[in-house]
């Protein structure tokens, strides 16, 4: 088998800057688990990663995928929920900035962040959403989370949890941080939920500190470490 089709997009650059193992041992190590046929991350033709889920599946976010969150960012209920009262960035935006901030996504150092489409499982896999990692430090080993479920007939359906399941897994396991953090309001009580059922726990609330039509609400900080995670 080739390296060059199970070149690392994430893992080798990553695991070798958080972990200084050496490249050559990363190698082997992942050939051997494209050998396995391990499912919980797949290289296709050397440029894809996906990491799999039950019900889902995290892709590299391509163009189309990108458009497809245009639809999404302009639906108030949906983006209402994903953002709170930053919903004044993503309302209205132009499709052409959706297309400029693509290029900026393809630039991404994902040693430092990554973005995900995530797509369901099947025959006929659908975008129903994306989800990211971010502020990713190398020192306290921690990053923040965000995932949006653009299609509202998988909302309540365990998507949402799925997704960000196979993402904590890729985390702590491959990409060996030891903190997850992320943050939501607290009028978002289907999210607050899904977090739980990961493992996330509340650590702060700042009071007041969002405002949605015409009410304020609290923004809730959560997190969830390594040594609690349930694979």
């Amino acid at each position: 088998m080739e390296l060059t089709h199970t070149r690392i997009l994430v893992d080798k650059y990553a695991e070798c800057f958080l972990s200084r193992v050496n490249i050559n041992k990363i190698d082997t190590m992942l050939i051997q688990k494209f050998m396995n046929n391990d499912k919980e991350t797949i290289w296709k033709d050397g440029i894809t990663l996906m990491i799999t889920g039950t019900k889902v599946e995290l892709r590299p976010v391509s163009l189309e995928d990108y458009k497809r969150t245009y639809e999404w960012n302009n639906d108030e209920e949906t983006a209402k929920l994903g953002v709170g009262s930053e919903l004044f960035r993503l309302s209205h935006v132009p499709l052409e900035k959706i297309v400029d901030d693509y290029e900026k996504v393809k630039k991404i150092d994902k040693r430092e962040e990554g973005v995900f489409s995530i797509y369901t499982r099947g025959e006929n896999p659908k975008h129903i959403g994306t989800i990211n990692y971010r502020e990713l430090n190398i020192v306290t080993r921690r990053c923040t989370v965000g995932i949006g479920i653009g299609v509202k007939e998988y909302w309540d359906n365990g998507y949402g949890s799925d997704a960000m399941k196979a993402l904590i897994h890729y985390l702590f396991q491959t990409m060996n941080l030891n903190r997850i953090q992320l943050e939501t309001w607290s009028g978002n009580i289907r999210a607050i939920r899904s977090y739980e059922k990961n493992g996330f726990v509340v650590e702060g609330r700042l009071r007041n500190d969002v405002y949605i039509d015409g009410k304020y609400y609290d923004t809730i900080v959560m997190g969830l470490l390594k040594e609690e995670y349930q694979s």
